[in-house]
């Protein structure tokens, strides 16, 4: 089995890139560790298909370096990856099924991305493209022969709205990214915490040990939901891996929700600096430039 998994890997060698995902790479790296491939040659078989991210861990580790500390400078999401390598092989934990956790964790935190991102592609195209809507009207105002530009120049009154024109467009242009950006997804892995603590436990350490290996490869505290769970396997005397498993599910389920739900708020919010300040840039740089204009060829006529 191994022969053959090597061999697979190998005729891929030539003009392969990095898997596209890096929730493949995990899960590649889980299955070749499950039929008993070594670590170390797990990482340079996939350093053999192209791999950039496992070519940097040979390196470093051929250096003399840790695995997670490659894997962690390697940036996110392999921080998190990194970090659970640290717990897995601290405990004793099967290394083959932690990484198949976190790729399932890396697959639903990145589909939450994908599934926020494209929900939030229309109001944000939207956003954009309102902004240009006073310029617009300057535009159509000059090939109607009104020149609002000079009037904006020349005239004390075509001054003062163009100036509150573009204040008001720099205005909406900071509030509705402000908007777009609040609507994006949380970096990281939702019920990471939750993941690391339930691979920690899976080693046989108490809870305490865990909570304390957890801490110290960055996870942080527990949440609340997380805390109640200790606190009932504690109280049950049950076993908390799986638990804490189902939390770390939910938790990335939630999130995708609550990402779906951000995204359908954002084309109501948006509304706000639409009415605030583009329309009223939009009557100052192409409705009041045009009626000056008239004035004041009314004015020499007369």
């Amino acid at each position: 089995m191994e022969l053959n998994l090597v061999a697979l890997l190998r005729r891929r060698r030539r003009g392969t890139r990095e898997p596209s995902t890096e929730a493949d790479t995990v899960l590649r790296l889980a299955v070749l560790l499950r039929t008993g491939i070594d670590p170390a040659s797990a990482w340079r078989y996939l350093a053999d298909t192209g791999s950039d991210v496992a070519q940097t861990v040979v390196d470093r580790v051929a250096a003399g370096g840790e695995v997670a500390e490659a894997l962690d400078a390697c940036g996110d999401p392999w921080g998190e990856v990194g970090a659970a390598w640290a717990v897995a092989t601290t405990v004793g934990a099967p290394l083959a099924d932690s990484l198949r956790a976190m790729s399932i964790a890396l697959q639903d935190a990145a589909a939450t991305r994908d599934e926020v991102s494209v929900a939030l592609a229309e109001p944000a195209g939207t956003a954009r493209l309102m902004t240009w809507l006073p310029l617009v009207a300057v535009l159509m105002g000059a090939a109607l022969g009104f020149d609002p530009v000079r009037v904006m120049i020349t005239n004390p009154l075509g001054i003062a709205c163009g100036v509150g024109g573009v204040v008001l467009l720099g205005v909406a242009h900071r509030w509705t990214t402000s908007l777009v950006r609040r609507a994006q997804p949380l970096p990281g892995i939702p019920g990471f915490h939750a993941e690391l603590t339930a691979i920690a436990v899976t080693g046989g350490v108490s809870l305490e040990r865990a909570q304390a290996l957890v801490r110290q490869v960055g996870g942080g505290e527990p949440d609340t939901e997380t805390a109640g769970i200790l606190a009932l396997s504690r109280s049950a005397g049950v076993p908390a891996a799986e638990l804490l498993r189902a939390a770390s599910g939910i938790a990335r389920h939630r999130a995708r929700t609550e990402g779906r739900l951000r995204a359908a708020a954002l084309s109501s919010r948006l509304l706000l600096p639409l009415g605030v300040c583009i329309l009223p840039a939009f009557l100052l740089l192409g409705v009041a430039p045009m009626l000056l204009s008239v004035l004041a060829s009314t004015s020499l006529t007369l």
